[in-house]
């Protein structure tokens, strides 16, 4: 058991935020902790860590368990480059290594009879089964996998000052990876993580040998990586088995049991109370009815079940239809500044679609969204009567300084006071809400008001930059079903995988300065991406009934083919020499260990002698492998 709470009662300022909080979280256990904005998540988080002391109950952590803790937006100072601060969490290891090597050096040039040389060896015996234990010698292997893995593979050189808020959080989660904690806490990690690296992340945390705590508003996040949902509602803490999907077909099931129970009770005590109230006073049935009161009194009350909060509501509806044909882009240029991200863009919209944008960080995704709604370039054409909608990313086309009434009501003079209210109370902004300054707002409180306000816009056609941001996870179903409903054209980016797969019959997918389009949903999508990464199979060659194929538009010269068969040779060479050596260094690392081999001296130093030649080789083939391939 890594951590226990028993009836762990927390609040601020005499107002309780925290009641009664039980669980055990044991080793390896993977758990999602999921509730709405307010909750008490982080607070939670604080508590196990040790932040904050519950004012009752316990918490108990085992003695020097190692815990890692990726805050939401974690802020990295160093002024070391991406490697070398990766590989500061092996600094006892590389110490181990160079002791061993210093070692080996000592072992060659000392008299195999003397003390000296037994102690050395006795030393050297010491090391090497404890690099082995903790795998020493695949330091920069796991370094690179990870950096690779989360999107740092062409910066091991760059300095982390220089780095934005985002990409230091992406870093603090390599290394918290790579320092393998036995609990890991992850707040929201898959903000800042395009989806190639969100796939890979999903895929290393299988792997992971410590347990995880994980609050994300990602659904298939959660679906893909935990066992057990934590949830906070209403000060509570409830725990459900299962992933996400799981947990909402059983919350579903224990709130109808609940309500069903309440129910039953009632309708038995109101049979109770009627039967005493009808023969209480008659001298026949007295006792009778006494002793239905008793049993009344005695009665352990059900106590009425709480649904849960009710969600924002949105319905995007629309007062005419727009034409057919939507829009139409032909051999678009995007740029952002001097930068051109995409050379040439084309793709249409009809009447209906709902397609999702994806593409990794800084594709052009959100630039494109822009570009198309200012509509000022000549290769953008909106077909007739289409009415366009925006949402943006970072609520620019909010006023922080209005009060949260008078920035949908300013938009909407005509329209009565009580209206307004009802729209904003609808999503989710509640009376206290309507004369604080925008700015003043959540995160998610200001994403729910510019939804208020693209709901408002009665748009046939809905632009939406990453809609689901900073929503919780009702906020996020509700948007997502009022989205379903809708009966326009729908053209959004998110890094949700859930909502896309809910939403999207089609993909268009910003890679390589290219724009791809995929017909068909989000499943299909990734199936296709999937196929796309598999080795392709060599194709049979053409037998003499067979008719020619065409030529290939692609023209390689005689040269060019021969220099690139050269290549492949020479990769081959290459790849079955390391496997060989690393076989070799491994066998001798191995016979090291034998007291035999260390009671011998001119054997002992010829293996270390071996040793040294080997790694010197390696780094060779390894620096021209990377130079070919």
């Amino acid at each position: 058991m890594l951590i226990s709470c028993e009836n762990m009662f927390f609040g601020f300022q005499g107002d309780s935020l925290l009641e009664n909080v039980c669980f055990s979280l044991n080793e390896k256990e993977r758990v999602g902790l999921i509730g709405g904005n307010g909750e008490g998540k982080t607070t939670l988080i604080r508590l196990i860590l040790g932040e904050l002391e519950p004012e009752n109950g316990r918490i108990f952590r085992k003695n020097g368990a190692r815990i890692g803790y990726l805050a939401q937006n974690s802020d990295y100072d160093s002024d070391k480059a991406v490697f070398e601060e990766m590989q500061s969490v092996f600094e006892s290891d590389l110490r181990d290594l160079a002791a061993l090597r210093e070692v080996e050096r000592a072992i060659s040039k000392t008299d195999a009879s003397s003390a000296e040389y037994r102690a050395l060896s006795a030393r050297y015996e010491t090391l090497n089964k404890r690099i082995a234990a903790r795998d020493s010698y695949q330091i920069e292997v796991r370094i690179k996998t990870v950096l690779g893995g989360m999107g740092f593979a062409d910066f091991y050189e760059r300095k982390i000052s220089s780095m934005s808020g985002g990409e230091k959080t992406r870093l603090k989660l390599c290394r918290l990876l790579l320092e393998e904690p036995e609990l890991l806490i992850l707040d929201e990690p898959t903000n800042h993580l395009d989806m190639k690296t969100l796939f890979w992340l999903e895929e290393y945390l299988t792997s992971f040998k410590g347990a995880i705590l994980t609050v994300s508003h990602d659904r298939y996040f959660l679906d893909k990586t935990v066992s057990q949902i934590y949830e906070l509602e209403r000060k509570k803490l409830s725990v459900f088995k299962g992933n996400y999907t799981k947990y909402k077909t059983l919350k579903a099931e224990k709130v109808a049991f609940l309500q069903k129970e309440y129910e039953k009770q009632q309708t038995e005590r109101a049979h109770m109370q009627e039967y005493v109230d009808r023969n209480l006073v008659r001298a026949s049935t007295t006792k009778m009815a006494q002793s239905r009161r008793k049993a009344l009194e005695k009665m352990e009350l059900v106590e009425k079940p709480l649904l849960p909060p009710p969600p924002p509501r949105f319905s995007f509806t629309f007062p005419e239809r727009s034409h057919e044909k939507v829009l139409e882009v032909e051999n678009l240029r995007l740029t952002a500044g001097e930068k051109l991200l995409c050379k040439s863009i084309s793709f249409s919209l009809s009447r209906g679609d709902k397609c999702a944008l994806v593409g990794d960080n800084g594709t052009g995704k959100s630039t494109l969204l822009k570009t198309l709604a200012e509509n000022k370039n000549n290769a953008i054409k909106f077909g007739r009567f289409v009415r366009l909608a925006c949402y943006e990313q970072e609520h620019a086309n909010l006023n922080g300084e209005n009060e949260v009434l008078y920035e949908l009501w300013g938009r909407h003079s005509t329209w009565e006071q009580t209206r307004v209210r009802n729209i904003l109370a609808a999503a989710g902004l509640v009376a206290e809400d309507m004369p604080k300054k925008v700015r003043m707002l959540s995160g998610g409180e200001r994403a729910k008001l510019a939804l208020a306000v693209v709901e408002c816009e009665q748009g046939n056609t809905l632009f939406l930059d990453e809609p689901t941001n900073h929503l919780d996870l009702p906020a996020r179903e509700s948007l997502e079903n009022a989205l379903q409903a809708f009966e326009g054209t729908l053209l959004f980016v998110s890094h949700d995988r859930y909502f896309i797969r809910a939403l999207a019959g089609k993909i268009f997918e910003l890679e390589n300065g290219e724009l791809h389009c995929f017909s068909g949903g989000y499943d299909d999508f990734t199936a296709t991406k999937a196929n796309a990464t598999k080795p392709v199979q060599p194709t049979p060659a053409p037998t003499l009934s067979e008719k020619p194929q065409e030529k290939s538009s692609y023209y390689r010269s005689k040269e060019e083919r021969a220099a690139d068969a050269r290549k492949r040779t020479r990769i081959s060479q290459i790849e079955k020499e390391i496997g060989a050596l690393e076989t070799e260094e491994a066998e001798l690392n191995a016979s090291l260990a034998d007291p035999d081999v260390t009671a011998d001296f001119a054997l002992l130093t010829e293996k270390c002698n071996r040793l040294e030649q080997i790694r010197l080789r390696l780094d060779e083939l390894y620096a021209e492998y990377e130079t070919l391939v």
